[in-house]
């Protein structure tokens, strides 16, 4: 049987002063005006959603914006996105999605690099039920890039002059 001192010192380790002051300190947390996609991922279990608008110049970010109502764990993890979404390439933010589920459900280890924040998060994996609060960010972002992706295979190419 678990103790209450065993669960309070787990919930220490993961509700620890770095997540607290990531939670507190979301960068880029208005909606944009004029998206090119919009993305919103819900978590039934705690209600936690978290909803992203994207622009993007090519195959990279250029423009972020979110909308976070979410539990201190998707706050944290709202807020290291925000912090280094803008100038990612759409490959490179599926991979860190890709770590990030593999780290929480498979014992894989934490994105490294610029994401290497998201380590922070790593207790996580023994609470499965904040699996899916923790990554929405994740979900919406890569749901938005999609929708950017097929918009862009759904447009024709301008006809060539007639020569």
């Amino acid at each position: 049987m678990t103790s209450l001192r065993t669960v309070m010192s787990e919930l220490d380790e993961i509700y620890n002063p770095r997540i607290l002051e990531l939670a507190a300190n979301i960068p880029l947390g208005a909606r944009l005006e004029d998206p090119q996609a919009s993305a919103t991922a819900h978590s039934k279990l705690c209600g936690s959603t978290v909803s992203v608008d994207l622009k993007m110049d090519g195959d990279v970010i250029a423009e972020y914006g979110q909308s976070v109502k979410a539990c201190l764990l998707g706050q944290a993890a709202s807020s290291i996105m925000a912090r280094n979404i803008i100038g990612s390439n759409a490959d490179e933010l599926r991979e860190v999605g890709a770590k990030m589920r593999k780290m929480l459900k498979q014992d894989g280890t934490p994105p490294n690099g610029k994401w290497k924040d998201l380590e922070v998060l790593e207790p996580v994996r023994d609470f499965r039920a904040r699996h899916a609060s923790t990554l929405l960010v994740f979900d919406a972002v890569e749901e938005a890039i999609a929708e950017i992706e097929q918009a862009r295979s759904l447009e024709t190419p301008e006809s060539a002059p007639a020569g």
